[in-house]
């Protein structure tokens, strides 16, 4: 698609905020755009849509690869802090773009106690309205 290896970087107050590129560790990258209508929307009784659009925010849903024991102390700690920066590619500003985000509870499985956890997923929901 728009991306490339190196496209999308997270770092968190967890690594002193140093930039890791995920494009080593990932599968793939599902994004989302979602709106977030205010209190004003909905229908009339003819069925006319009406409302304000507060926002779109960015969801960035991560799926990482195998990982070892030595790529996951890296990859852990973002993970598990309450604020993350995520550089991906906005197509809608046709450039990388940087935004702040909190993730969802993540987990992983190591099926026979091998050296490399199956793979699994991790969403990055922003924390503002995209600009």
């Amino acid at each position: 698609m728009f991306i490339n290896v190196n496209s999308i970087s997270l770092s968190s107050p967890a690594n002193n905020w140093n930039v890791i590129s995920m494009g080593q560790y990932l599968l793939s990258a599902k994004y989302e755009y979602n709106k977030l209508w205010g209190s004003d929307t909905g229908r009339n009784l003819k069925g006319d849509f009406s409302g304000t659009l507060v926002g779109i925010y960015p969801k960035i849903t991560l799926t990482f690869r195998k990982l070892t024991r030595q790529e996951m102390n890296i990859i852990a700690p973002i993970l598990d802090d309450s604020v993350q920066s995520l550089t991906y590619y906005d197509p809608t500003k046709n450039s990388e773009t940087n935004i702040y985000t909190y993730s969802n509870d993540w987990s992983y499985e190591n099926k026979q106690i091998a050296e490399k956890n199956e793979s699994f997923s991790c969403t990055f929901i922003s924390t503002r309205r995209r600009q």
